[in-house]
């Protein structure tokens, strides 16, 4: 059964130097070009069971990879931190060009933090 493709692709995006050539052209039919396990198979003349095993293996390596460096997790939290702050950002600016706060950037910046405090991130 084929794992998530997103989070496959993820992994193979941070760690694929790390699997052999073999791997990562299997891996790449697959989960990239969208074959199936027998239209590979036929194309490099090996059987089903040798591609799955070969995709079976280079699965394992990206997850032990994430579970070892957890790069992946980490860039998702980066990515929401920078959301919440262009989130922010923009309601300080829609705060500042309202006239609230007198148009004093640091009570604006003080409502913000006052804000993101109160409001759930989206």
């Amino acid at each position: 059964m084929k794992s998530d493709p997103l989070d496959m692709a993820y992994l193979f995006d941070f760690y694929a130097d790390l699997l052999t050539d073999k791997q990562r052209d299997y891996f790449d039919l697959y989960y990239h070009q969208d074959l199936s396990l027998s239209e590979i198979s036929e194309s490099e003349g090996i059987t089903r069971q040798g591609v799955r095993d070969v995709n079976a293996r280079a699965e394992s390596t990206l997850r032990h990879m994430e579970a070892q460096l957890g790069l992946v997790a980490r860039y998702s939290r980066v990515r929401e931190a920078l959301d919440t702050i262009a989130r922010l950002s923009e309601d300080l600016v829609a705060l500042c060009n309202r006239g609230l706060a007198g148009g004093d950037v640091r009570q604006c910046a003080e409502e913000i933090r006052r804000l993101a405090d109160t409001k759930p991130a989206e």
